[in-house]
């Protein structure tokens, strides 16, 4: 029966670990089951975030055309600028007792103030200890006066299967506090443009607006992901929701000991993945792995034999289907740690140890703002290196001289120009630094012709000076 096919794990988590197993139910009495302890023990330790932040918006777009300036004057009242508050709802959970909170990045980006709002509706101010973009987590903290607070521990998410059940918690269109159960529909779904690390659950469990940064648990009552997105084409669920997993906070967590920006480790190569032909053609029984096309000298990969032409299979044990799980694996280990690399080679099987280490800035960076009567006047470019190349999340061989930022109605902003591009020549001279950027671009020309290299494509753009 279907009913009894959808409690096929249920038995098997509400047993201690000792016992756990999947089995069929055998009767009625054994699916007349609750989520009701697991719910109990879980949603005090999920809560609200609130942000505010103040944001400037522009007078009317009239009064940027000099005629109605020269009219009405240039201090006209409903010329200037004007202030408004923007107000974000999403959730968060409680990670330890001290009152440390983990939530998205998205919830509390840019916020000026961050109220947390408890189970039991007390309310806390919160500090931002963490709020890292590209993994799109934060963690914030609160102070609860030394109470110890009610939290969830972290469960390995690689300990999930396809079809475990799960209970998503948030505060979905601000309703209040609900729960929605599901399964586990996938994991490792890595085509999810939300964040530079696309590696997430997919679940069932309906997520809505405002479930953003809750709990997805376990019937453990453990912590399995974080609830980040959902597809839609209407903004309501449609059985499609992507929690980040928790192998993934665990590391942002992790990183608060240091100072600044987190360090990712580095292994030093990239790939594409194993195509159905590219399986074929060097032997192997179906498309499995990373393809190595680049290995960057002196890199922990490079030490560690890793060769362009390699299939990169497994790491620490784990699959990786494609590069962007690749990233994910390499990112939730620790710089220093060793990452064992199942890899092919020519019909054999080879283990690889890497030694990871930080992504070193060689060459140093030498950030600058470019300036002049040329093309690419305003933008702040600076020398590529693994450092920065994985700060960008762009190829980590690619090398020359980066675009970092672009100037808002500036001459690199009007033609297009944007962060990431990188600059592959001006007027048919490569560029390999950018000292040599600001030698091509000294002196005046009678029209320039600029090459970037973007997500992979070269593109040029030829402007008359």
């Amino acid at each position: 029966m279907p009913l009894l096919r959808a409690f096929l794990l249920l038995l098997a988590f509400a047993l201690p670990a000792a016992a756990q197993t999947r089995v069929v139910p055998e009767g009625r009495s054994e699916i007349q089951l609750s989520f009701a302890p697991v719910v109990k023990k879980t949603a005090p330790a999920v809560v609200n975030v609130f942000s505010r932040r103040t944001v400037q918006t522009a007078g009317s777009p009239l009064f940027s055309d000099p005629f109605f300036r020269r009219f009405f004057g240039e201090n006209a009242p409903f010329a200037a600028p004007t202030e408004r508050v923007q107000r974000s709802l999403g959730s968060g959970v409680i990670v330890a007792p001290d009152g440390t909170i983990v939530t998205n990045h998205h919830v509390i980006k840019d916020a000026d103030e961050v109220k947390v709002v408890l189970a039991d509706r007390r309310e806390f101010e919160a500090r931002i200890l963490r709020s890292d973009e590209r993994t799109d987590l934060a963690v914030l903290k609160i102070d609860a006066g030394g109470e110890r607070l009610p939290f969830l521990e972290l469960r390995d998410s690689d300990e999930l299967q396809v079809g475990d059940i799960v209970l998503a918690i948030g505060d979905p269109f601000g309703v209040g506090q609900t729960v929605t159960s599901g399964i586990v529909s996938a994991l490792a779904r890595t085509g999810v443009g939300i964040s530079d690390f696309r590696f997430f659950i997919q679940t069932d469990a309906a997520i809505n607006p405002g479930n953003s940064g809750g709990a997805l648990v376990s019937l453990d009552g453990k912590l399995v992901g974080i609830n980040t997105a959902i597809y839609s084409r209407s903004g309501g669920s449609i059985g499609i929701g992507f929690a980040i997993p928790s192998l993934m906070v665990r590391t942002v967590l992790a990183s608060l000991g240091t100072k600044g920006r987190i360090i990712r480790p580095w292994l030093g190569a990239s790939g594409q993945p194993v195509t159905a032909e590219i399986a074929a053609s060097l032997g192997l029984p179906r498309p499995i792995g990373v393809l190595v096309k680049e290995v960057v000298p002196n890199s922990p990969a490079a030490r560690a034999g890793l060769r362009v032409g390699d299939v990169i299979e497994r790491v620490n044990g784990h699959e990786v289907e494609d590069a962007q799980a690749l990233r994910f694996r390499i990112a939730t280990l620790p710089v220093g740690s060793t990452a064992r690399l199942a890899s092919y080679r020519a019909g054999v099987n080879r283990e690889l140890e890497a030694v990871l280490t930080a992504p070193p800035e060689d060459p140093p960076r030498d950030e600058t703002r470019l300036a002049g009567d040329n093309p690419l006047a305003g933008a702040t470019v600076a020398n590529l290196s693994p450092a920065v190349a994985d700060e960008l999340a762009i190829d980590t061989g690619a090398r020359g001289v980066v675009v970092l930022d672009v100037a808002r109605g500036s001459p690199a902003g009007r033609l297009g120009f944007a962060a990431g591009d990188i600059v592959a020549a001006v007027n048919g001279r490569p560029v390999g630094s950018v000292a040599s950027l600001r030698e091509l671009l000294a002196g005046r020309q009678p029209s320039w012709e600029v090459t970037i290299r973007r997500q992979g494509r070269l593109l040029s753009l030829t402007v008359r000076g």
